[in-house]
C-alpha cells in the first residue's frame, strides 16, 4: 500500500488533539493496515505485533475467513434489533454452547458489558434468597462500567469515581481460605479470572479453580468466570476453565470472540439463565449479524487450522526463548508465566521503558502492573516471527542491564 495515500501520523495526531477526548495514552504512531502479525503505519513502516488488538485479534490482523464473512454479511443485512430472530446469532450461540458447558448466550459488544450482564443475572437469581454480595480477587480487572469497576479490586481504577456499587468484597487471588472466610449466606457469586491478565498474567495453582467450584457448590453461591481475555483459544483450550475439568455457572467472553470485530457474550447454565425475563436486560447492537458471522468464522478458522494445538506450541516456544533469557539475565527476569498464547515476563525494572524501546525497534508489546511485559500474540503467528521478536526484546533487555 502506498504510504502517500494516508495522512501522516503527525497530521492524524494533530487532528486527535483537536477533536478526540485524551482519555487514552497513545503511542505517537498512526496504524493504517494489518496482515497476520504485521501492521504498517502511515509512513509505510512495518511493525511486528506481539499484542494485536489488545488481545482481540487472536487470529492476527484481517484473518481471511473473518474478512470474507463480514464482507458477505454486510451486503445482506447489517443490523436488525433483537426483537427479531437472526440465523447467525442462533448458530453462533450453538457453536459457543457446544464448545463450552452447554450454557445459553446473551450477546453484547464488550467484556465490560458481558460482566455487567453476569453481575445483574447473579443478583436477580439470588434476589429471592437475599443473596446480593460478590467476592472478587485483588489484582483482577473486570471492566470500566460501574458494576464491573466495582468488581475490579484495584484501587487505582476507583480513584475519583467513588462511591462504587455496594456489595463487593475483595480477597487475595489464588487464596481459597480467604474465599471460604468471606463467603456467607448473602453471597450471590464468586467472580474471578481463570488467569489474571491486567493484573500481570497471574496463573493460579492447579487446585484454585476446582477449589472455588467446590466452595461455591457447597455454599450455594454461583461461580462466575471472567474469560474476557482468556476465552476462545487463548490458553490452548476453547476456554481456560477447561484446563481444570470444572464448569462455571456463568462465563463471560469478549476480546477474541469475533476475530477482532466487537463482540461479547455472557453464557449461563440454562436454569440460571431462565431468571432473565424480557425487559430485564438488553443490548441494542449485541448479537448483530456482522459480529455473529465474524465469530462463526473465527471458530471455523481455529478448528480447521488446528489453532488450539498451535497455540500450545506457540506458548512453549515463547517459554523456551524466555527461559534462555532468564538464564542469561537472572538479575532482570524475575518470572516467566505462560499459558498458550498468554505470556507474561516479570521484570525487576519498569516495563514501560522496555515497551518504548521495543517500539523504536518496531516490535509492539505491552506493559502491565508496572513491571510485567505482557504478550498476547496471535494463535497463528509464525515461528520465525516469534524468534525475530524475542531477539529484539532480548536485545532491548540487554541494553537495560548495560
Amino acid at each position: 500500500m502506498d504510504a502517500a495515500a494516508h495522512r501522516s501520523s503527525a497530521e492524524t495526531i494533530d487532528q486527535f488533539g483537536k477533536y478526540v477526548i485524551p482519555n487514552y495514552r497513545r503511542y505517537p504512531v498512526c496504524l493504517v493496515r494489518g496482515e497476520g502479525s504485521w501492521v504498517w503505519d502511515a509512513e509505510g513502516h512495518r511493525y511486528l505485533d506481539f499484542f494485536p488488538g489488545w488481545g482481540c485479534n487472536i487470529l492476527g490482523h484481517c484473518p481471511p475467513r473473518v474478512v470474507a464473512a463480514v464482507r458477505e454479511q454486510i451486503g445482506q443485512l447489517i443490523h436488525v434489533p433483537n426483537t427479531w430472530y437472526m440465523e447467525a446469532q442462533g448458530t453462533f450461540a450453538q457453536a459457543l454452547s457446544e464448545r463450552a458447558f452447554g450454557g445459553q448466550c446473551f450477546f453484547c459488544n464488550s467484556g465490560a458489558e458481558a460482566n455487567e450482564a453476569a453481575i445483574k443475572l447473579a443478583r436477580v437469581y439470588g434476589h429471592a434468597s437475599g443473596r446480593y454480595k460478590f467476592i472478587t480477587a485483588e489484582g483482577g480487572f473486570h471492566g470500566r462500567t460501574y458494576a464491573a469497576l466495582s468488581a475490579t479490586a484495584q484501587p487505582k481504577y476507583h480513584a475519583g469515581f467513588e462511591p462504587l456499587v455496594p456489595g463487593f468484597t475483595y480477597v487475595p487471588y489464588n487464596d481459597l481460605d480467604a474465599v471460604a472466610a468471606a463467603l456467607d449466606d448473602q453471597t450471590a457469586a464468586v467472580m474471578v479470572e481463570p488467569i489474571q491478565g491486567e493484573g500481570g498474567v497471574n496463573i493460579p495453582g492447579p487446585d484454585y479453580l476446582p477449589g472455588l467450584r467446590k466452595l461455591c457448590t457447597e455454599r450455594g453461591a454461583l461461580l462466575i468466570l471472567d474469560e474476557v481475555q482468556t476465552g476462545l483459544g487463548r490458553t490452548g483450550k476453547w476456554f481456560a476453565y477447561q484446563n481444570y475439568e470444572i464448569a462455571p455457572d456463568i462465563l463471560t467472553c469478549a476480546k477474541a470472540l469475533a476475530g477482532g470485530v466487537a463482540a461479547g457474550v455472557m453464557m449461563a447454565a440454562p436454569e440460571i439463565a431462565a431468571v432473565f425475563k424480557p425487559g430485564m436486560h438488553a443490548s441494542t447492537f449485541g448479537g448483530n449479524p456482522i459480529a455473529c458471522r465474524a465469530g462463526l468464522a473465527a471458530v471455523e478458522t481455529i478448528e480447521q487450522d488446528h489453532l488450539l494445538e498451535r497455540g500450545r506450541a506457540v506458548g512453549e516456544r515463547f517459554r523456551s526463548q524466555f527461559e534462555a533469557l532468564r538464564a542469561e539475565l537472572p538479575q532482570l527476569v524475575r518470572d516467566i508465566r505462560v499459558q498458550g498464547v498468554m505470556v507474561g515476563l516479570d521484570l525487576t525494572v519498569d516495563a514501560s521503558d522496555v515497551v518504548a524501546q521495543c517500539l523504536e525497534r518496531r516490535l509492539l508489546v505491552n506493559a502491565t502492573h508496572g513491571h510485567v511485559i505482557r504478550l498476547l500474540p496471535a494463535l497463528n503467528i509464525g515461528d520465525e516471527q516469534i524468534d525475530e521478536g524475542c531477539a529484539i526484546l532480548a536485545d532491548v533487555l540487554r541494553q537495560v542491564v548495560v
